[in-house]
Parts: C-alpha cells; structure tokens; sequence
C-alpha cells in the first residue's frame, strides 16, 4: 500500500487528486495539508474526508507518507518539496513555475534514494500533443503556440508551454525567421519569445487547460491541438506517478518517462 499525502488538497486539482488516489487500488490518502485551509474537511470520493493541516512537517511526522503529491503554488511548492525530501518522501509534482535548474539542485540535495517527480501535464493528450509537435518540428520548422488556461492560474507561459517550445526547438535544425516583433503596435503581440518559439498565453474565466501548436510550411499548415475540458482529465497521469515514483531517483522530468517504461 503506497500511503499519499496530498499538499495543496483545498484546491481544485488538489481535491482531484485526493478522490483519485482514494479511488485506486494499492494506495490511499494518510494526510492532506494546506496551508491557507487549516481544519477544512476534503472529501476523500469514497463517503468519507480528511481534515486539512496547515503544517506540511507537522503532517509528515504524523503519518508518514511514502510519496506527497503538490500542487499547490510556485511561492510554497520550493520550500514543501524541501521538507517532504529531507524527510525521505519522494515527491510528484504538478504545480508549475520552477525552473528546471532550481528542480534539479532540490533533487540534487535530497537524501540518496529520494525521487522529485516532475511533469508540466499530466494528461495523458497532452503528453501526445507535446510528443507529436515536436515531431512535426522537425519537418515545420516555422512553429508557435498558443496556450489557454483559466484566470487563476499562477504562471504565463504555462509550464506545458515551456515543455513544448523546448522540445520543438530540440527537434528542429534551424531557427527560422519569425518576423513581426519589429513592427508591433502594441509590444508583446507577438507573444513571448521562449527558445526562440513565440508562446501566447490567454487566461479566461471558463477555460481549463488548452493548447495549441500552429505550424506552417510552403503552401500549408498543421495545428495540433489538445484539451482538457475537466480536471480529471490529469488524474490517470497523477496516479501512474504516484505508483511509478517509488522506483525512481534524483530527478525525473515529463509524463512521458513513465508511459514509455
């Protein structure tokens, strides 16, 4: 039985995850924390709750979990993945914000034997969508994307974005010319600039998480496009984690990693 405490769990995706972990064979809910809900009771899906702690220490003494799952903010995640690795908790993450080199020299600083679980999406579309652009890339090299989250979300470009333009600049042999920038009426109407791939970001009441790679080529273009239109969407990917991470160590980056073992 894989024991799971759950930071961030008054949130949204928090709340999610607890139902999800509480629905799947082999693991369970022990502690769910957070901070700004000290005393809340989170539904566990199953007829019962848990009550929230407002000490992530506190709570990992208490229990102790084999694997805490954040999502929570990139003011607070830092500092939680800190005390759960001291602690020996390996961790899956999914709050965005960080970059890839602070990750790495938390992971790196964590007791041998400890993983840091990292993925900006864990839909499993998603991870497609990301793989199949970067495909495309090297055949398109003239690529942007536009992402679409709701007006909460902490982080512009999302960390999906980032994820994307990265491996699209992986995959492609040359940087084309992405003319425009010089003649913007008003700056920033052509997106961000991320490795040298223009990301817009739109953050709207009602939507979840979309996005969108345009590319385009003599005479054509190619949209690849993914949606998630409900948070459960990211919970068969949260919970493959959570089942996977135990076997990892140090740092692991991207959905994919898992699907592909």
């Amino acid at each position: 039985m894989i024991d799971v405490l759950v930071s961030g769990a008054a949130g949204r995706m928090g709340r999610e995850v607890v139902a999800a972990v509480t629905a799947a064979d082999g693991m369970r809910v022990v502690a769910v924390v957070d901070t700004g809900h000290p005393g809340v009771d989170i539904p566990d899906g199953a007829d019962g709750s848990l009550a929230c702690s407002g000490d992530l220490a506190a709570a990992i003494s208490a229990t102790p979990p084999h694997v805490m799952v954040d999502f929570t903010h990139p003011d607070a995640v830092e500092a939680n993945l800190r005390t759960a690795l001291a602690a020996g908790v390996d961790c899956v993450v999914g709050t965005t914000g960080l970059p890839e080199s602070l990750l790495a020299e938390i992971a790196a600083e964590a007791p041998e034997g400890t993983a840091l679980f990292f993925a900006p999406n864990f839909a499993i579309g998603a991870v497609l969508m990301m793989r199949f652009a970067a495909e495309a890339a090297r055949f398109m090299p003239h690529a942007e994307i536009i992402e679409l989250h709701h007006d909460r979300k902490a982080d512009a470009p999302s960390g999906t974005a980032m994820r994307t333009a990265s491996l699209v600049a992986e995959a492609r042999a040359e940087v084309p010319p992405a003319p425009g920038a010089e003649t913007e009426i008003a700056p920033g109407a052509r997106g961000a600039l991320v490795e040298d791939v223009a990301v817009h970001s739109v953050r709207l009441p009602g939507l979840v998480a979309h996005q969108e790679v345009l590319l385009g080529g003599q005479g054509q273009t190619l949209s690849i496009r993914h949606d998630s239109i409900d948070r459960t969407s990211f919970m068969p990917g949260v919970v493959l984690a959570v089942r996977s991470v135990g076997s990892l160590s140090g740092l692991v980056i991207g959905l994919e990693k898992l699907m592909e073992r």
